[in-house]
């Protein structure tokens, strides 16, 4: 099991090669027009470069690149397929992602690709080979339930990371807390020995995590540039690559959990929370209106936030606050072993519920006692008009 300190220098190396490549992208993306302007889909007020995404990719390569290159790294790395498998899917699913960027490709096409970027996983053993169902009994996947699960699991990440990409910061920060978390979760499980210490689970987690720190301070508001759905499909299949090999190996019954019985495959389902809630919604939304999965519209959780009247900053962090509680609630017991967090997490998120939904209206209610009443008495008060 490589130590703390080896993992801490990848992810270091990965958010520095990720800062220090973003102003390169930014000048190439403005060179070359890859700039989103302000319509009526977006709430940005300027125009910003986008494809982001390529300094993530970037990030992603050189901290791979140094743990190859790390003896404490030398087990995890010694599947080089599956590392080359993870690497080339990468590519892959940023490469469909770009293309969107600049050009808007169609629905299927871009689905296409990020199919095969699930297929490269497969083929190269990234992949869910068991399949725990709370309750039930351990399921050993025959090579096609495998690929399809894989591919689907694949999908879905990165399609929920990419719905939730619609405000400064949003989509880096989730993925940073639930990547952190992830790597957390992963080395638990390889010191209670539940976990191979040559699998990469958390190897993936450090660096999905290190990329999004690096990207962060470019990109929170007001953001100087944009990931673009390169970086939001990145992330969505790094993430996507880390839970496949930690939860869709793991064959033991337990996974640390004390609330309830949770299979670690389970586990991500969890702690992205957010994103994934978000596209159930916007799936049953779109197919109650008879309307493509690939329609955008304006009623993501991000923009119900604002129309409640929390200003860009403020939703950001409330649903980075949603995201922590979550990761705290899978971590807690598993590093305790013990269930007695549940009602302080569950005054936390009370308390954060009644946030979101009251505090636009006591804002208002403040501002309202603050304004001057208008008539001739204020001109009265006022010896300077």
């Amino acid at each position: 099991m490589p130590p703390l300190s080896a993992y801490a220098v990848v992810g270091l190396a990965a958010a520095v090669a990720t800062f220090l490549s973003v102003p390169i992208v930014q000048r190439l993306a403005i060179r070359f027009g890859a700039v989103v302007a302000p319509d009526e889909r977006r709430v940005h007020e300027l125009p910003t470069p986008t494809a982001g995404g390529s300094a993530m990719l970037v990030g992603v390569v050189v901290a791979v690149i140094l743990a190859i290159s790390m003896d404490d790294f030398s087990g995890v790395t010694a599947a080089r397929t599956e590392i080359l498998g993870v690497l080339l899917a990468a590519l892959v699913i940023f490469s469909v992602g770009f293309v969107d960027d600049m050009r808007e490709i169609s629905p299927p096409a871009k689905i296409a690709g990020m199919v095969l970027a699930g297929g490269i996983l497969s083929i190269t053993g990234v992949s869910i080979l068991v399949f725990r169902v709370p309750f039930f009994d351990l399921l050993f996947l025959s090579a096609d339930w495998s690929a399809l699960i894989t591919v689907l699991w694949v999908v879905g990440l990165a399609n929920a990371i990419n719905l939730i990409d619609g405000l400064d910061g949003l989509a880096g920060g989730i993925v940073a807390i639930a990547s952190g978390t992830f790597l957390l979760y992963a080395l638990r499980l390889e010191h209670l020995d539940l976990l191979d210490p040559s699998n990469p689970g958390a190897l993936w987690a450090v660096i999905t995590l290190g990329v999004c720190v690096g990207f962060l301070p470019h990109n929170v508001h007001p953001a100087k540039i944009f990931m673009g759905d390169g970086g939001a499909l990145l992330l969505g299949l790094l993430m996507a690559s880390s839970t496949m090999s930690v939860g869709g190996r793991s064959t033991e019954a337990f996974s640390g959990q004390t609330y309830f019985f949770f299979a670690p495959i389970f586990i991500p389902l969890l702690i992205l929370g957010v994103p994934i809630v978000d596209t159930v919604f916007a799936i049953v939304r779109r197919a109650a209106r008879r309307r493509g999965l690939s329609a955008a519209d304006k009623e993501h959780l991000h923009h119900r936030l604002m129309k409640l009247g929390h200003g860009h900053r403020r939703s950001v962090l409330i649903l980075w606050g949603w995201t922590l509680l979550l990761s705290i609630f899978v971590l807690y017991p598993t590093y305790t072993g013990s269930g007695d967090a549940a009602v302080p997490i569950g005054i936390a998120a009370l308390a954060l519920g009644l946030f979101t939904v009251l505090r636009p209206r006591i804002g208002g209610v403040a501002a309202s006692r603050l304004e001057v009443p208008s008539g001739s008495d204020d001109l009265d008060r006022n010896p300077d008009r």
